[in-house]
């Protein structure tokens, strides 16, 4: 009735359309799951406290990583 042949790419043409199907709702499912977590740091309240006091802490670690590299660049063993 049907060549073996006929029956395997039919058949093979089906699971692909399985799979494909499959793996859209998993990423479907992926996007909402990101766009969840977006949301979710958007609606949170931030952090009282000046973004000045974090900045001063890294310009000081600079200053530090700079008086270290002066140091290295004059022979000086800290």
């Amino acid at each position: 009735m049907f060549e073996p042949s006929l029956v395997i790419a039919a058949a093979a043409l089906i699971g692909l359309g399985i799979v494909a199907i499959t793996l859209l709702l998993g990423w479907r499912g992926w996007l909402a799951l990101k766009q969840r977590e977006l949301d979710s740091h958007r609606s949170e309240p931030r952090e009282p406290g000046s973004p000045m006091g974090a900045a001063r802490i890294e310009i000081s670690d600079l200053k530090e990583r700079i008086r270290k590299l002066e140091a290295i660049a004059s022979g000086v063993d800290l």
